[in-house]
């Protein structure tokens, strides 16, 4: 962990943007994007879930992700709203079992939900149910999770910095330049 803990670090300061606040909360992000990262690597699909408010964030990243320019291998990322259209109506812990089990068949090698937004969205429930997600929430604090202010100012900003270094950690573990264990 160390190795990644430093990396992050080197990868934070050389942002150029104001990203020294992300310096002392590497501490919380390192285990959980080694997780993730881990998890891609070893052939898992991302499925990601975003809350209303955060919507074009979840586009952005798809629409950045696989982008034919950064001229490396694709990765399995996914919009849970255009696996499944009826997302809207899952109300009861039964439709989660059910959505739950249509993914199991789908993705056989495993998946994730990767979730930003607020914690009370009715789509956090769809992602509660599991210990091994990707979790950026907003005004919420979980084990296991990122936490963002719903009230800071620059949240939209924040945002974008750790989808850009959650990004370079995938491509600098894809190509073995940092180990994840």
């Amino acid at each position: 962990m160390q190795r990644l803990l430093e990396w992050t670090l080197e990868a934070i300061r050389a942002e150029r943007s104001d990203f020294s606040w992300m310096e002392e909360r590497r501490f919380d992000w390192t285990p959980i994007v080694r997780s993730a990262a881990g998890k891609i690597l070893e052939g898992q699909s991302v499925l990601i879930l975003t809350d209303t408010r955060r919507g074009w964030f979840g586009r952005y990243a798809l629409g950045s992700i696989n982008d034919p320019a950064k001229k490396r291998p694709f990765l399995p990322f996914y919009s849970l709203y255009a696996l499944f259209p009826n997302l809207p109506v899952i109300e009861s812990p039964r439709d989660v079992e059910l959505l739950e089990d249509m993914l199991s068949i789908s993705y056989p090698n495993g998946y994730f939900f990767w979730y930003i937004g607020e914690g009370d969205s009715p789509y956090a429930r769809i992602v509660s149910n599991r210990e091994d997600n990707f979790l950026w929430l907003i005004d919420e604090e979980l084990p296991g999770s990122f936490t963002l202010s719903g009230s800071d100012p620059l949240l939209d900003i924040k945002l974008l910095q750790l989808y850009r270094l959650f990004e370079r950690t995938l491509e600098a573990a894809l190509f073995a330049e940092v180990p994840l264990g």
